[in-house]
């Protein structure tokens, strides 16, 4: 039925003339319009206003509904593979760690503490862009995310090459750290610190199934992916055999191992050390790629080290025997 005749407590009139009262002077005008829309559907209600000034449109634009705030301020992936970090601690520690930033977002009357007033002067000292942005932009950058007022854009991480690793001017015994099946980047960001302790080149992750260098992996690292380059390959095997042909011995680290790292006679080889998962281990292919599959002693009190604490053990080994 038009109009608004299906309400509780409305009469549709037979008669032609208006009714009593101003409602019955302005029935015709409302036949066949259809419910009454929502206020904040109407363009000119303060409602409408308000939505919009919030970063949130009306249900009738065709906008699904908003996902509920993240907290604790993890970086997410945008647009060209960028990342937003958001969130004062998140934002001061990302640009301690000296992270490259594109873009600074600080909302507009913010309250000021140490937090940002630290983030605006490393932001200021290293050039970066700051765009005071009203609120609703901010929560539309993150997703609504808690920013508290703050947000970092990162942008894409340009990746080596695996043959850049092979490099015959770099200093010292060739050592390069393949990853097979890690996905946690704080593992990646942790390897990449110890590489960087202990003489390594470089890291090498997979295309797939693997983790990339997020915003996360550069504050884990502590800077050192800064100076240590991390090349991407499309197939980690093919990659090893590659390694292997260019004179590299392939050592996997897997608690099953043919060798203890204490009896590793390798170390002052050309190395490539593969670290598989925690859960999983090895993959069987990557696994029979490797020359030497070796294993970390342990006590019966721990059943298995993760990632990122095995690679600094074995790491610190190889440089431990280098040095000799």
């Amino acid at each position: 039925m038009p109009g608004n005749s299906q309400r509780k407590g409305a009469i549709r009139g037979s008669k032609k003339g208006p009714s009593g009262g101003s409602g019955g002077q302005r029935r015709k005008g409302l036949e066949a319009r259809g419910s009454t829309p929502k206020a904040v559907e109407r363009t000119k209600h303060p409602a409408y206003k308000n939505a919009a000034g919030a970063g949130k449109r009306p249900a009738s634009a065709g906008a699904s509904r908003s996902r509920p705030a993240r907290s604790g301020g993890s970086p997410r992936k945008s647009k060209g593979s960028s990342e937003i970090v958001y969130g004062r601690n998140s934002v001061v520690e990302a640009l301690r760690a000296a992270i490259p930033v594109t873009t600074m977002y600080i909302a507009g009357r913010l309250d000021s503490d140490d937090r940002v007033r630290e983030a605006l002067k490393i932001a200021t000292g290293r050039g970066i862009s700051i765009l005071e942005t009203p609120r609703g932009e901010l929560d539309r950058i993150t997703d609504g995310g808690v920013h508290q007022g703050l947000a970092l854009q990162v942008p894409a991480y340009a990746y080596a090459h695996p043959h850049d690793l092979t490099n015959p001017e770099m200093p010292g015994i060739p050592l390069i750290v393949a990853l097979d099946g890690i996905t946690d980047p704080r593992n990646l960001g942790a390897i990449i610190r110890s590489v960087a302790a202990f003489g390594g080149h470089g890291v090498v992750v997979p295309e797939r199934r693997s983790v990339g260098m997020t915003a996360s992996a550069w504050k884990t690292s502590a800077g050192a992916a800064a100076r240590i380059p991390v090349a991407q390959c499309s197939n980690l095997t093919r990659t090893l055999e590659d390694y292997r042909k260019a004179g590299f011995f392939v050592l996997g680290l897997d608690m099953e191992g043919d060798v203890s790292l204490p009896g590793l006679e390798l170390a002052k080889e050309p190395l490539v050390i593969v670290i598989g998962s925690e859960g999983k281990g090895l993959s069987r292919l990557v696994r029979q790629t490797c020359d030497q599959i070796v294993s970390i002693p342990m006590s019966s009190a721990v059943e298995s080290l993760n990632a990122g604490i095995a690679t600094g053990v074995t790491l610190y080994e190889v440089a431990r025997r280098r040095a000799l």
